[in-house]
């Protein structure tokens, strides 16, 4: 058994298993019979415009290791999920493909309905580039309307640097707006979004002369996935949540951020309000 999993070609079974299960027809090849289920070889060749040779040698096992460039042809062709990509990379080149950025206007229902479920703890969808696509009642009211702003301003850097009412809830501004400026900037480069956030970057640099400053610090903290997290609210007073960040599972590009109250006692009144939503 140990000698069938080292000589096992786990990248050609792979790929064989994928193509088997396309339809042919649906891709705008004829639809003939044949002898086995989805496309030939040379189909997969030909939509990722390479030699059908060398996709054979890789079904095969032979020439050695693909390049990036032609992972990523064959995962197009082959109509691969975000998972399934990576999962080809892994076994192609041993280490997953490099991170592209993808923007995001929504969740799903489902997704939806997991925030929903988790009040009175506010909890709240963000993608790489923090900005805000999702949330539950609990955050409406402990954070912020994000209903109430347009799509573009639903960002929580913007909101910390440029909106009053971020000062007014935190104890200690300066501190919080570091970690968070920080902790985006690692969470925008692994997710391989530096272009993207270039226009967002100047226009805070424009706008907040302490925002400027802190991103040319150049600080990146540790690990920003649990802490302790104290706000003042206008009609609840003080309370403190336990803040937890965890990604999306099937979307590297998305986290989902939870502030657990502290105690019982803020529980009970945050569920005070929440009728009157």
């Amino acid at each position: 058994m140990t000698d069938l999993i080292e000589t096992e070609n786990l990248l050609g079974t792979y790929l064989r298993d994928r193509r088997a299960k396309l339809d042919p027809t649906v891709l705008g090849f004829a639809g003939e019979r044949r002898r086995t289920p989805g496309l030939r070889r040379e189909e997969v060749a030909q939509r990722a415009n390479i030699s059908p040779t060398w996709y054979t040698w890789l079904e095969q096992g032979r020439g050695g290791a693909p390049s990036a460039d032609v992972l990523d042809r064959i995962a197009r062709a082959l109509m691969l999920t975000e998972v399934e990509r990576e999962h080809l990379f892994l076994l192609g080149l041993g280490r997953p493909p490099e991170a592209r950025y993808r923007k995001n206007d929504g969740v799903t229902p489902r997704l939806q309905r997991v925030l929903d479920a988790l009040d009175p703890c506010p909890a709240l969808i963000r993608t790489a580039t923090w900005d805000v696509i999702a949330w539950n009642k609990a955050a409406t009211i402990m954070l912020i309307d994000y209903g109430s702003l347009p799509p573009e301003e639903r960002n929580i850097l913007r909101y910390i640097f440029l909106d009053p009412r971020a000062r007014a809830a935190q104890y200690d501004w300066e501190s919080v707006a570091r970690f968070a400026l920080g902790a985006f900037r690692v969470d925008a480069a692994r997710a391989g979004a530096a272009a993207e956030i270039e226009p967002f970057v100047a226009e805070l640099c424009r706008v907040s002369p302490e925002f400027r400053a802190m991103w040319r610090d150049n600080d990146v903290p540790g690990t920003h996935t649990e802490a302790v997290k104290h706000i003042r609210h206008p009609v609840l007073g003080p309370l403190a949540f336990e803040y937890s960040a965890f990604s999306v599972d099937g979307r590297t590009d998305l986290s989902m951020v939870v502030y657990n109250p502290a105690t019982p006692d803020d529980v009970e009144r945050i569920r005070s309000l929440l009728p009157k939503l």
